[in-house]
């Protein structure tokens, strides 16, 4: 689809010769990504242990509750978030906050640096109970229908995503990311923290396709303005793609979008005088709920995993970020 072309179908059927040189298309890329990321934890590998000659062997500990008697060799460190992200409690960000409120211990003493580093024999708890890295990891694609919240629990006894997935596996699984109680579609639920993290961080870019139908046609004017970008409360906002989903009725737009504001695209229709009565999120990242009606479930694939771990990972090595700091 080209950016900017006003009415042409949001979604084109594709010959199958077409579809298969995509599929090879995206299997080398696939491959070459994974290379340019063994190579790029290479030279990570073979930096530190440059900077360790240099040192005089020991670790610098910031002031603070932490004894430096558990503090352990940096051949043996993890660092916290990214531990309590392992172990299928949260996302590491939200760990981050987890550790800052005083609320986890590291051999019974509190911890309140995310990126304190683990040794192989620490123990980690929160609440008293002590923390074990996730060995199965489960990742579940959900149709998420309206009236549900995405949360792991509700205080208010509200129905939420996890009832839907409740029977899939005893892991303790969440949802990546957000949909409101009233927007549909695809949703993927896991207990895996590093990859959580990673389709959640802006570097990534992790593009979302939504369905819209609005309260009445979308003028060529408004059109072309939110092509152009759409200024908002919180700043300018810019799209992938537009276009109309059903060239005989342009109240049904399809939009693709990495933003991952709040309410992103409710928004942006609001604010140009529409009403959003139903949103649907058809795609996200390279997951679609064909085949999942509303409100049912499957398990990812092994090479949909194996997609989504390798995907826009050249954004990493292009803006030398090292993984272990997206927190």
């Amino acid at each position: 689809m080209k950016k900017g072309h006003q009415f042409e179908k949001f979604i084109v059927k594709k010959k199958n010769s077409v579809v298969k040189e995509e599929i090879r298309q995206e299997k080398r890329k696939v491959k070459k990504q994974r290379s340019d990321q063994i190579e790029f934890k290479k030279q990570t590998k073979r930096a530190q242990a440059a900077i360790g000659d240099q040192s005089t062997g020991t670790n610098q500990v910031k002031p603070g509750p932490v004894k430096p008697s558990i503090v352990k060799k940096p051949t043996e460190q993890m660092p916290l978030n990214k531990y309590i992200a392992h172990c299928g409690i949260c996302a590491r960000r939200d760990a981050a906050l987890l550790v800052r409120d005083g609320k986890v211990r590291v051999n019974n003493v509190v911890v309140t640096e995310p990126g304190f580093k683990l040794g192989d024999n620490d123990e980690v708890t929160i609440s008293g109970k002590k923390l074990f890295p996730a060995r199965n990891l489960v990742y579940i694609l959900l149709n998420k229908p309206k009236d549900f919240i995405t949360t792991s629990e509700d205080t208010h006894g509200r129905k939420t995503v996890m009832d839907l997935v409740k029977s899939a596996t005893n892991e303790r699984i969440y949802p990546i990311g957000r949909l409101d109680r009233n927007t549909t579609g695809v949703l993927l639920l896991t207990n895996d923290g590093e990859l959580t993290q990673k389709l959640s961080h802006p570097s990534f870019e992790v593009r979302k396709t939504y369905e819209v139908k609005l309260d009445k046609p979308l003028t060529k004017a408004h059109f072309d303005k939110i092509v152009a970008g759409v200024k908002l409360e919180d700043g300018m906002v810019y799209i992938d793609a537009l276009a109309f989903a059903d060239p005989k009725d342009k109240s049904i737009i399809g939009i693709e979008i990495h933003s991952g504001r709040n309410r992103v695209v409710r928004r942006i229709f609001e604010s140009l005088g529409y009403d959003v009565r139903n949103l649907d999120r058809v795609m996200f990242a390279n997951l679609t709920k064909k085949n999942v009606d509303r409100g049912k479930w499957r398990f990812l694939k092994e090479k949909e995993v194996r997609l989504l771990k390798f995907m826009n990972s050249s954004f990493l090595r292009k803006a030398r970020v090292d993984p272990d700091e997206l927190d």
